[in-house]
């Protein structure tokens, strides 16, 4: 997923092991290699659903800093984004409904929680649009990554999860996944340093929530 010299390629690369650490987890890569304790993403699938629903209005304040604080060329791009989520929450649903996993009776688990209010901190006016698109890049990208790897040649991912990992791990996603790197880099390269410092200890707090929820997926934690 590294572009073309930008500050967000280089950032993956100096946090290579961090990076890897959440794209390449035990539970991805269980998935992958067909030994996935189907309980553990029975889990994830009721979680993901809870963190999908929060994800909107996080969205929705990334939209609103790009109003105030950016051209209008981004906003097509995020929209895109926003409106993509009403088509997850209802996959999510049939998902659920497959695998016999009651969203209603579901709470969320610690890791869920911890990561839903980095995103809810986001309603914050005093966080640029460069730390918050720089956020939504990270976070689309890990998934990207991660689930492209389930579909990559000679996996053993289970059949019954392979539409899982190709509505993630398609071409297409990580092409959207790209076109958010490019507004991030833009956005990294005219904004001023403290903006760039916060922008990146954003960067690995995600890396961080997303190996926590990976871990939760597997543990209940």
């Amino acid at each position: 997923m590294e572009g073309d010299g930008g500050t967000a390629a280089a950032w993956m690369a100096t946090h290579r092991g961090m990076y890897e650490r959440a794209t390449r987890h035990p539970f991805t890569v269980s998935i992958r290699d067909g030994s996935v304790d189907l309980a553990a993403f029975k889990r994830w699938l009721g979680q993901d659903y809870m963190f999908v629903r929060e994800f909107v209005a996080f969205l929705a304040s990334v939209l609103l800093k790009c109003c105030k604080q950016s051209d209008s060329s981004d906003m097509e791009t995020i929209l895109g984004g926003l409106a993509s989520l009403s088509d997850e929450l209802s996959w999510f649903k049939k998902e659920a409904a497959k695998w016999s996993v009651d969203l209603a009776g579901i709470s969320p688990l610690s890791s869920n929680m911890e990561y839903c209010r980095f995103l809810q901190s986001f309603d914050d006016p005093e966080i640029s649009y460069t730390v918050a698109i720089t956020t939504f890049w990270i976070i689309e990208t890990v998934y990207q990554d991660s689930f492209a790897s389930c579909i990559e040649e000679g996996n053993k991912t289970p059949a019954e999860l392979l539409g899982t990992c190709q509505r993630w791990g398609s071409p297409e996603f990580k092409q959207y996944c790209q076109s958010l790197q490019r507004i991030a880099d833009r956005c990294l390269a005219n904004a001023p340093p403290d903006v760039v410092k916060n922008a990146e200890e954003a960067f690995l707090r995600v890396l961080e929530l997303e190996i926590g929820f990976w871990d939760m997926s597997s543990s209940q934690s």
